[in-house]
Parts: C-alpha cells; sequence; structure tokens
C-alpha cells in the first residue's frame, strides 16, 4: 500500500505542484482544499502523515490540527504557513511535529516528511514490547499507555510518549538537552526547545501523584529523571 499524505491547501496551483510532486515520490495523496471538507474526511489510520496549511477557510489548520491530534494521537502533523511569527511556530510545535515556514523549497518538504515517518516508524520499533514501572506507575511504551497508582490509563501522544521513554532509558542519569530535542524532535532549535519545555510540564503534571517522581532540570546541561 503506498504511504498516504492528508494534505489541506486552499491554494489550488499549489497544492497541484505539491501533490504531484509528493505522486513522483511514491505517495498517495488526499488532497481538502478547506478546514471543513478534511475534518469531515478524516479517520484515525487513513493516513502516515497530515501536511495541514495554517491559513485554511472555514476551518483553520491549528484548530484542525488539535481536532485531529484528539483523535490520532501518533499521527505525524507538519504546518505550512506564510505567517513566521514566533508565536505561530510555538503553536505549531506545540500541536504538531513540525512546522515549515511559505515560501519553501518542495524537496525540504520532501525531506521533513520523510523525517517525520522515519522518526514514527523508529519510535514504534523502539516501542516494542518494553513496559517500565516508573515508582507507582507503569508506562506500556507500545501502546503509549501510562497507568497511575489508582489504575487509570491515560493514552499519551506519540511526541509524549517518545520523551518519557527517551527519559525512562536515560533514568538516573543526566541527558543532555540538545541530545533530547535531536532523539524526539529531530533538530535542535530555540522553537522546538520551547516546545519541549511545554512537553516536559505536561509529563511532570502526569506523574504528580507519585512525589517522589521528578523530572529534574540540570541547569546549563539538560533534565534527569529520577524516582527515589
Amino acid at each position: 500500500m503506498k504511504n498516504r499524505i492528508f494534505y489541506v491547501e486552499d491554494d489550488a496551483n499549489l497544492a497541484l505542484v505539491i501533490s504531484d510532486r509528493l505522486e513522483e515520490e511514491g505517495y498517495e495523496v488526499l488532497h481538502f482544499a478547506d478546514g471543513g471538507s478534511a475534518r469531515d474526511a478524516f479517520q484515525p489510520g487513513m493516513a502516515d502523515v497530515c501536511v495541514l496549511d495554517v491559513m485554511l477557510p472555514q476551518i483553520d489548520g491549528f484548530t484542525l490540527g488539535e481536532w485531529i491530534r484528539n483523535r490520532d494521537a501518533h499521527i505525524p502533523i507538519l504546518f505550512l504557513t506564510a505567517r513566521d511569527q514566533s508565536s505561530d511556530r510555538l503553536t505549531g510545535l506545540k500541536i504538531g511535529d513540525d512546522y515549515l515556514a511559505k515560501p519553501f523549497v518542495t524537496e525540504e518538504l520532501l525531506l521533513r516528511i520523510e523525517n517525520l515517518r522515519k522518526r514514527q516508524a523508529k519510535g514504534n520499533q523502539e516501542a516494542v514490547s518494553q513496559a517500565f514501572v516508573l515508582g507507582k506507575y507503569t508506562y506500556d511504551a507500545q501502546n503509549y499507555q501510562l497507568t497511575d497508582p489508582e489504575g487509570q490509563a491515560r493514552r499519551l501522544t506519540e511526541r509524549e510518549g517518545q520523551l518519557l521513554l527517551n527519559l525512562l532509558q536515560t533514568r538516573g542519569q543526566v541527558v543532555r538537552r540538545e541530545d533530547l530535542l535531536r532523539a524526539v524532535w529531530g533538530k535542535d532549535d530555540y522553537f522546538t526547545g520551547r516546545s519541549m519545555d511545554v512537553f516536559i510540564s505536561r509529563l511532570r503534571k502526569y506523574l504528580s501523584a507519585d512525589p517522589n517522581i521528578k523530572i529534574q532540570v540540570i541547569h546549563g546541561i539538560g533534565f534527569m529523571l529520577v524516582d527515589k
């Protein structure tokens, strides 16, 4: 089966060029011209990567991306936009997995899509049959499922799960900030760094029922997960 791209872009000329190029690379493109029709059509598992323009009719790309993320925690989402404000980039990285400003070179888009697919495949492969005990919690890495001391399970997003898995694999050791960024986000820059800080805060909240579990900041270096 072809790798499918869920592509939402209202610029007809750009959509045609990008769709043709993706199909040349062996992708099957599911294209939609507005956020409303894309939302109505989306089903979990129907595509390998979502490529969403931000400025869309009916429903904007960020709102659509958040809606998709709530229904499919694992599909990679790449945002495209002509706006290059830092707030937009941070929003894109919080909701999705990557952000590309217009105008862009088509080859860069192809490379970013391929990198997202590789990271997802690598994460899935590494997560197979990995179960961890973390203080009073358990984490099923294969299914991204974190179970609290009361037995309540929470399904993490793929990015949250990969971040927790990397911290678990280096438990009790300092992991450098740049190494964690490259392992989970695939790059190390200011915006992904800000995004990671948000995700670290989320994980602390998820793990707050056990006071012995801490994600410590090692200033100037990185982080360390401890469970005394």
